[in-house]
């Protein structure tokens, strides 16, 4: 389920940022192409998620959603229009982002230890992101340039794959290759999920919200979910401005383009590790800690991006990727599971899925492109002015959740305590 659930994801996402101008789409279009998973993301924190959390079996809404998004995506391979496109990625994203809070919580709802034994499923989602990458070292090759099998070495032609990439107009048209991917295992991920464990709704208990995202919204009167609450919004849209600018960095600096995916992959890659060991750093550091050093690997990053803007930096601090969002985004999942009410846990996944996969990179892409327009001379992107702005927003963030985030050392929720330092 987390292999498809990310493969989906990942297949499509890092290289849309160069595909949309290549269809002829202006600023303020691909704006709202890329804002569709904000939308989605919004919908699903008033609607979708309480509907799956009160009136419908989680495995059959996770079912009836990627196959109607998966069609939608599908059809995107073969779409050039701007309303068509914005129509079925919307499509999509109103099927799509709700799963991720869904899958979420049949994972928790099925492990016996979340805290110890998310980490190890979730990195299959991780897994999965990393799969959807690297066919496409080969999909983005331009084979013209690369000798007949067999007429060569073997050594000598994959040499020969590996650096003869497409470029320009017939790189950015085999792209949409991408969409026929994530399409595919979408249709895939909604046959398997007919096969999961049962999930049955969990009805509204007595005195409960009529509309569970109120509930959710009302522990926002807690000092130390408000803070989660402010700290997440900035990291998420420090998050977007990674895949908003990393495509065209790594190109700058010399990789080519169909390394691009493969090269960013190298931080799921990462992830798998740190995914692995979040239980136990979660219990030997607390929410606190494991939670500022995940913000913090994204300053690092960006700040190696500005002053180091060679490959071999580049490519290795990309590894903290996994650092970012395992010890920070995931870590925010299991806390939400630990500390929200049963029966609106969905919905509390969804108000930060909100803020993840809505606000947050909703704000991003408008913020950072206006500001790389101001950092752009003659054509070319001041790169390391640029790239100080989201180091210098996630230290600060960082520094505000260290020092004003105090979650009590134990959860008042229906799951049980939580015996974990703060």
């Amino acid at each position: 389920m987390m292999f498809l659930e990310f493969f989906i994801w990942g297949a499509w996402l890092p290289l849309i940022f160069a595909y949309l101008p290549s269809l002829g789409f202006d600023p303020g279009q691909q704006g709202w192409i890329l804002n569709a998973f904000a939308i989605g993301s919004l919908v699903a924190m008033f609607f979708s998620t309480q509907f799956a959390d009160r009136n419908f079996a989680a495995e059959k809404f996770v079912a009836l959603s990627h196959l109607i998004g998966g069609v939608a995506i599908l059809a995107l391979t073969w779409t050039t229009s701007f309303w068509p496109f914005f129509l079925l990625m919307l499509v999509h994203c109103l099927f799509y982002v709700p799963t991720i809070s869904i899958t979420n919580t049949i994972a928790f709802t099925h492990l016996k230890d979340a805290q110890e034994e998310f980490g190890r499923v979730r990195l299959w989602g991780t897994i999965g992101w990393i799969a959807a990458s690297w066919p496409f070292v080969f999909v983005l090759v331009d084979w013209s340039k690369v000798p007949e099998f067999g007429s060569v070495g073997f050594s000598e032609w994959l040499g020969a794959a590996f650096g003869s990439p497409k470029t320009g107009a017939e790189l950015l048209a085999a792209t949409r290759y991408t969409f026929l991917a994530s399409g595919i295992a979408s249709l895939l991920l909604a046959a398997l999920s007919t096969t999961l464990p049962h999930t049955p709704p969990k009805p509204a208990s007595a005195g409960a919200e009529t509309f569970a995202w109120m509930g959710a919204m009302r522990l926002l009167a807690k000092p130390f979910v408000a803070v989660l609450f402010l700290v997440t919004f900035f990291d998420a849209a420090v998050h977007q401005g990674y895949f908003l600018f990393t495509n065209d960095f790594l190109k700058h600096i010399g990789i080519p383009g169909n390394w691009v995916m493969p090269v960013m992959s190298i931080g799921q890659v990462a992830e798998i590790g740190t995914m692995a060991v979040l239980g136990t750093v979660l219990k030997k550091l607390g929410w606190r800690t494991t939670m500022t050093l995940g913000i913090l690997g994204h300053a690092v990053r960006f700040s190696v991006f500005a002053f180091m803007p060679q490959p071999v930096p580049a490519i290795l601090v990309i590894l903290l990727h996994g650092v970012c969002y395992a010890f920070f985004f995931a870590t925010v999942y299991i806390f939400v599971d630990e500390f929200f009410p049963k029966d609106a846990r969905s919905s509390a996944q969804g108000l930060f899925n909100f803020l993840i996969l809505g606000a947050g990179p909703f704000v991003a892409n408008l913020v950072w492109p206006w500001l790389a327009k101001n950092y752009t001379k003659d054509g070319v992107l001041d790169f390391q002015s640029l790239f100080l702005l989201p180091a210098g927003t996630a230290l600060s963030a960082a520094l505000f959740l260290f020092l004003f985030f105090r979650p009590p050392a134990k959860a008042a929720s229906a799951s049980g305590p939580v015996h974990t330092p703060h």
